[in-house]
């Protein structure tokens, strides 16, 4: 090891999409930037979270398209080789990795001339002292460093089940699923999230793969109101998924041609069903554990993970971003923390960071997106509330596309101000619906403002503004007319729902 070590700005540790997005935004401030990745560049984010499982399931949605026979035609011979999807979806990965790398090359100090540089090593960091690090380089060296300003950007890796071997061969977790070699007869998930109802959607869709779901709660998505866990559940059903509700994974069984899982129900009722995969998706924990945290007195939460103050800063010049804090594991929240805690670092004023109004999107057939508060939020928090849904089988564009499954739903203040308090999205283009609600909430505005811009004909965007209409009871279509697509109701914390 050098006995002068070599000096930076900042030094990030993990290159996935929030230490990415942070060495870029140092960068911009003319900061002599170390990145330093062990794994694969772009992390989880990339590699096998948000970018592969995406166009994984855009194929699967694709193919599900194709596959109708309600539209007046028919694929004839319509085909589908798991290789063949897997090589597509490992292309895109490559792409966006491909992208990021040569971005971290054209900033690297023997190609760019400008102010600041990114020097990327391969390898993984771990604490000396508060500015102080030593990286482990893949090929044995070591080499210590030191740096003004550290930030924590690890990401996370699959939760793992006590007892439970994931060999990536036959049980996988979602980091290894893209090891599969065909698509399963038979295919067992163990767990009922956002990312187990995303792959039980992705298998099914493809219609070659038998799926069971198996959930610990009375239904899917339990966080959300009953009307999305609802939806969400049921079209899992109808895509052909088996989900056990209020089931535990006991114990899995390895046999020469299947594996043979025993679950768990209450008054120790159990059943045996036999797969020929099973995919474990029962959440993701931080990647701490090789930093040696001790060297700096510091320890992660009962949680194991690190709490930030709203600076994103763990203590003095350690900051953190990503799947390692408190926040939820997206890759916005990671790339807005990493770009954040580097203009904290470095003196730049800005607005607090604003989690309130995160929009997410939930990879289902249909998607389903959501921001705000939910109605249970509500509730738990005591706030007077009116709620509005809207199908989409009033909407011209979703008529036309032959897509009706699926509805708006606004919360807004029980008040004069009537300030939209969440909304929840279900159907075709709902990524980008959700974004101008998620934008009039962070101004604060009222449902009136809403309607102060006409939205395009025929757009799934009108559904916003029917909604909209129907809580101020303007909408074009009523509820006497269609009790079965239109509902609006009233909560008080003193007395529950108005009766209609």
């Amino acid at each position: 090891m050098s006995k002068n070590p070599e000096a930076f700005d900042l030094c990030i540790l993990g290159c996935g999409p929030g230490g990415f997005a942070a060495a870029i935004r140092a960068l911009d401030l003319g900061k002599k930037v170390c990145l330093i990745e062990r794994g694969q560049i772009g992390g989880a984010g990339v590699m096998w979270g948000a970018l592969a499982s995406k166009t994984f399931w855009e194929l699967s949605k694709d193919y599900a398209i194709a596959a109708k026979n309600d539209r007046g035609y028919q694929a004839a011979g319509l085909k589908v080789d798991f290789s063949k999807v897997r090589a597509t979806v490992l292309e895109a990965v490559k792409e966006k990795q491909t992208q990021m790398q040569s971005q971290i090359d054209a900033f690297s100090p023997g190609r760019w001339q400008g102010l600041g540089a990114l020097i990327f090593k391969e390898g993984s960091g771990s604490f000396v002292a508060q500015n102080r690090l030593l990286i482990h380089y893949t090929d044995g060296k070591k080499e210590e460093i030191i740096a003004d300003n550290i930030l924590i950007a690890t990401g996370s890796s699959p939760r793992k089940i006590p007892g439970i071997e994931v060999d990536q061969e036959r049980i996988f977790d979602s980091d290894g699923i893209l090891k599969l070699k065909k698509f399963p007869k038979k295919l067992m998930i163990i767990g009922a999230g956002i990312v187990g109802c995303e792959y039980a959607t992705i298998f099914s869709n493809f219609k070659q793969t038998k799926v069971y779901l198996v959930d610990h709660m009375e239904r899917i998505i339990p966080y959300e109101d009953p009307d999305i866990s609802n939806f969400v559940g049921s079209n899992l059903v109808n895509n052909g998924v088996k989900i056990f509700h209020s089931a535990k994974l006991k114990d899995i069984t390895k046999g020469p041609e299947a594996l043979t899982i025993t679950l768990e129900f209450a008054e120790s009722r159990t059943k045996k069903v036999q797969v020929d995969a099973v995919l474990v998706s029962i959440g993701r924990s931080p990647n701490l554990g090789s930093l040696n945290l001790q060297n700096l007195t510091l320890s992660p939460d009962s949680q194991g993970e690190l709490p930030t103050d709203h600076h994103c800063r763990v203590r003095q010049n350690i900051y953190a971003a990503g799947d390692v804090t408190q926040h939820p594991d997206l890759v916005n929240i990671a790339e807005m923390e990493g770009r954040y805690a580097v203009k904290h670092m470095f003196g730049i004023q800005q607005r607090p960071l604003n989690y309130r109004n995160m929009s997410t999107v939930m990879f289902f057939y249909p998607a389903v997106a959501a921001v705000g508060l939910n109605e249970k939020n509500c509730q738990q928090q005591q706030i007077p509330y009116r709620v509005a849904n809207y199908a989409n089988a009033l909407l011209p564009r979703a008529i036309a596309m032959r897509a009706l499954n699926g509805f708006v739903k606004i919360i807004v203040s029980n008040d004069d101000d009537q300030l939209i308090l969440g909304m929840r999205a279900a159907g075709p283009q709902v990524s980008h619906t959700i974004m101008s609600i998620a934008f009039l909430m962070d101004l604060g505005q009222s449902i009136q403002n809403v309607l102060k811009t006409l939205h395009p004909h025929p757009t799934m965007s009108e559904g916003i503004q029917e909604c909209i209409r129907l809580l101020l009871g303007e909408s074009i279509f009523k509820p006497h007319t269609f009790p079965q697509y239109l509902k609006i109701r009233t909560w008080h914390p003193e007395r529950g729902f108005d009766k209609d």
